[in-house]
């Protein structure tokens, strides 16, 4: 672990809460899911679901049981939606405990169904259907016989249906072809559903992308993940188009160890991939790939430090990169530099964009080894 002031992930949950309310009031009367998985995309599973869950959050979503189970174990006893499990993993530990479990085959169903004979209650699920993204959920010629299974089970005990959902393909794309297909698909497998005597109380079909551009998929409740975290689902576009005002939650931030003048034709860090055109000051950041800074961030990448873009230069190292402070800089060692997230610094999209990759992996990836610092800038 870094020592929280040589360098940190702070983590704004004013900021977190806001973000929610936002867009809560963009999509009611539909319901708003906050996914906390990948530990709350970087930002911290236990704090971030708490302050949803402040925030009059009533339901939560996560990627995997342990998870969940983390959840419980904190002492979160709300709605709890989980999707993915292996074919050998226990579940009547998560049945007892009150998690709504994602099914797209009957082979799931079954597993489920058997787990609440044991646990003694019925299991709360949630039928996924794929309308296109080809990933998972149940294939559209076999949903007819998920759906009748699911009423067996159902009307045996075994299960309640709580939902039928989706995933979409190109939601960060509000004008491509897929996202009306899926639509189509989604509202057509519903009818299907309920055509089967399952009432479907709950449709969700919706991502933080199609929660903030397309208003027919909002149904009953949305996920919303990225957008809770204060980054864009499309580069920046989708949330302004909305009227939603997101609010950075992570800022990532260092000291600088070291600053040392270079010469005209000094190569910077390994392979001498960036040589000094002239005379300047750089300095020592103390995070690198192994603390999630993209290494395709290097000589492309840039941080801030007193209200001033800085350029990285060559290679991000495994712990440490390098900043081009400028031939007139006069910091010194224990300066503060905001890699993303803060005022006057680039955004998370920012890195991604210059990194080739999504907000999502910028954040996400920011390692267990950079401590996370938590404030909520509504009550200070």
């Amino acid at each position: 672990m870094i020592d929280p002031a040589t360098a940190s992930a702070d983590i704004d949950l004013g900021a977190f809460a806001a973000n929610i309310r936002a867009v809560a009031d963009l999509v009611a009367p539909a319901d708003v899911m906050v996914v906390v998985k990948a530990d709350a995309y970087g930002h911290g599973l236990i704090p971030c679901a708490r302050a949803a869950r402040a925030a009059g959050v009533t339901w939560l979503g996560v990627a995997t049981l342990g998870e969940a189970r983390k959840l419980r174990d904190a002492g979160d006893t709300g709605r709890l939606f989980c999707w993915l499990y292996g074919p050998e993993e226990e579940l009547v530990v998560p049945v007892a405990h009150g998690i709504d479990l994602g099914v797209h085959h009957p082979d799931h169903l079954a597993r489920i169904a058997a787990a609440a004979a044991t646990a003694g209650r019925p299991a709360r699920v949630h039928l996924k259907i794929d309308t296109g993204l080809s990933r998972n959920g149940c294939p559209p010629e076999l949903w007819a016989d998920l759906c009748a299974e699911a009423k067996a089970a159902e009307d045996a005990g075994a299960v309640e249906v709580v939902a039928v959902w989706s995933h979409l393909a190109a939601a960060d794309e509000p004008t491509h072809p897929a996202n009306a297909a899926q639509l189509a698909a989604f509202e057509s497998a519903v009818a299907q559903a309920r055509a089967a005597g399952l009432t479907v109380p709950v449709r969700h079909l919706a991502n933080s992308a199609a929660a903030l551009a397309q208003p027919a998929m909002r149904f009953d409740l949305v996920r919303l993940g990225i957008a809770a975290y204060g980054v864009d689902p499309a580069d920046g576009t989708l949330a302004a188009d909305a009227g939603v005002p997101l609010r950075p939650v992570m800022r990532v931030r260092a000291q600088l160890l070291a600053t040392r003048r270079v010469e005209a034709g000094a190569g910077v860090s390994y392979g001498h991939t960036w040589i000094a055109p002239e005379a300047t000051t750089v300095g020592l950041v103390p995070l690198g790939y192994a603390d999630g800074i993209p290494r395709h961030a290097s000589s492309v990448g840039e941080c801030a430090i007193a209200g001033r873009r800085t350029p990285i230069r060559g290679r991000v190292c495994m712990d440490q990169f390098v900043i081009d402070l400028g031939p007139d800089a006069t910091e010194s060692a224990g300066a503060e530099v905001t890699l993303f997230g803060g005022p006057g610094s680039p955004t998370a999209s920012g890195w991604a964009r210059a990194c080739g990759t999504i907000g999502y992996e910028v954040v996400t990836r920011i390692g267990s080894r950079v401590p996370r610092r938590y404030i909520d800038s509504a009550v200070v």
